[in-house]
């Protein structure tokens, strides 16, 4: 059992005086009427004189954050979910009985007040309160105002208090819905339909990660956390609906960074009878029209210390023009898997020996170009080796009609022109299925299911991958995936 501080042992009694009282110390029921938004929407703009005039009455509710005064009147700051509003309490308003209520209250205590409206002699819009209802005793104190969690790693262990106590943390745990509204607004409108496909499945599919792998105990077979979304979303496409997309959570059994956590959020939509081209425009509308609803007409966010004008056109290039551009290599030149691997040696890149020489293009593109596009830019022209599920370009078969996003760096979203050719595809599972057999972890297995869909024929598609929680960090300005999720994973204490 636990030892109880001083100020926690002082709490606890009081807990046993308010039920000497007949008030139960953790709530019951009350009719809320307002809140502190609205009362200064309403009211901030109203003279002293106005607001004398003013007789409404309101009732609000919220926690304990300041409280001062002596002798038979004093102040306090309550905090509800829009930010704090100034309660004036005074023995002769509120009755001898709430008033001790009143001085006996601790910061972290969740009362309601009743009152009306008024502006003190410093010019702050407050409540005159004429009765104060306790609510809920805090049993522990909040941490020492002007600091709050100082511990960022307890910040995020204690979301519960970092929300109390940090007003960014609050604006970020609203925003993040706000902004999955908008994306999905956004599609609705277009004619895209929301769907939800399984979280555990019996094949791994749809993108190249190592997976959680689970136990079904009835089936008594082991099942798979999803790592995308892909392949269900395509049968749905075979099946004639033209348009889906998902919003939902994948796990994916890796490490742990400023940008990654092993549970996140993807946006995942395919669209009939298009191409990656088309995807592009719609991946930037997408966007600019989620970061306007946000931010306003300015459109401008910092992220990673660089400004960014989301209301400019998204730059375009090649994975083969990036590192032209960065390491100055002419691919094109790199005609076998020799030339490749003596240019990966040169310059100091480490290569399998599984690796094919579109393999070794990506590893020069994350090793010398990823880091490098700091304005949003869209990569195309990946090699196929690196792209089991896209189709191939038509003019140079070693390439895939793909994109993906980087901003500052850090890869926003993935898209292709979707493969429905159902021979490429066994051939490209089977090739994915030789390298898991050869112990690459994140290979995919071969979906004979999603095989034979295909075969019943899938529209020419296109799809895209969105990173939910790497949008919700550039439009509110945080470089850690942790500060926009609201649980990360974190290891054990213990």
């Amino acid at each position: 059992m636990r030892e109880f501080s001083e100020q926690e042992l002082i709490r606890r009694e009081k807990v046993n005086q308010l039920r000497d009282k007949g008030i139960d110390p953790f709530g019951k029921k009350i009719e809320i009427t307002s809140n502190s938004k609205d009362i200064k929407v309403k009211f901030d703009n109203l003279t002293t004189e106005d607001l004398e005039k003013c007789l409404e009455v309101f009732t609000v509710a919220g926690r304990i954050m300041t409280k001062r005064g002596k002798g038979k009147a004093g102040f306090m700051h309550i905090q509800d979910k829009y930010g704090q509003i100034q309660v004036y309490v005074k023995i002769d308003n509120v009755g001898e009985n709430d008033y001790e209520l009143f001085e006996k209250s601790d910061l972290g205590d969740i009362v309601g007040i009743e009152g009306s409206i008024m502006r003190t002699h410093m010019g702050e819009l407050s409540i005159r309160a004429t009765k104060f209802i306790h609510l809920v005793k805090a049993l522990r104190p909040l941490p020492e105002k002007f600091h709050g969690l100082v511990d960022i790693e307890e910040r995020y262990r204690r979301r519960y208090v970092d929300l109390i106590m940090n007003d960014e943390a609050r604006k970020v745990a609203y925003a993040r819905p706000k902004i999955i509204r908008f994306m999905q607004n956004y599609l609705d409108n277009l004619g895209y339909v929301e769907v939800e496909t399984p979280v555990l499945g019996t094949i791994l599919g749809g993108a190249t990660a190592r997976p959680f792998i689970t136990h079904h105990n009835t089936l008594d077979i082991d099942m798979y956390l999803r790592i995308a979304t892909e392949l269900p979303l395509k049968r749905l496409l075979v099946g004639g609906m033209d348009a889906v997309y998902e919003i939902g959570r994948l796990f994916r059994n890796e490490g742990m960074d400023m940008s990654h956590n092993p549970e996140y959020t993807l946006l995942e939509l395919y669209q009939a009878y298009v191409d990656y081209n088309s995807i592009m425009d719609l991946t930037e509308n997408l966007i600019k029209y989620t970061a306007k609803e946000i931010l306003g007409e300015s459109m401008k966010v910092t992220f990673n210390d660089y400004e960014f004008d989301l209301s400019k056109p998204f730059s375009r290039m090649s994975m083969k023009q990036a590192v032209k551009e960065f390491v100055d290599i002419d691919w094109d030149s790199i005609k076998t898997i020799e030339d490749a691997r003596a240019e990966a040696k040169k310059n100091g890149i480490k290569y399998e020996d599984r690796h094919q020489k579109g393999d070794i293009l990506n590893l020069f593109f994350e090793e010398f170009c990823e880091g490098r596009l700091i304005e949003p830019t869209f990569i195309t022209g990946h090699p196929v080796e690196i792209s089991p599920l896209a189709k191939r370009m038509p003019d140079d078969n070693e390439y895939t009609e793909r994109f993906e996003l980087f901003i500052s760096g850090k890869e926003f979203g993935n898209a292709f022109s979707e493969l429905n050719d159902p021979i490429d595809q066994r051939e490209r599972f089977e090739y994915q299925a030789r390298l898991k057999l050869l112990g690459d972890e994140e290979a995919n297995e071969v979906d004979d299911d999603f095989l034979n869909a295909l075969e019943y024929g899938m529209p020419p598609t296109g799809g895209l991958g969105i990173g939910v929680d790497r949008l919700v960090m550039l439009l509110s300005g945080n470089t850690s995936i942790r500060d926009v999720i609201l649980f990360p994973t974190m290891r054990p204490l213990n």
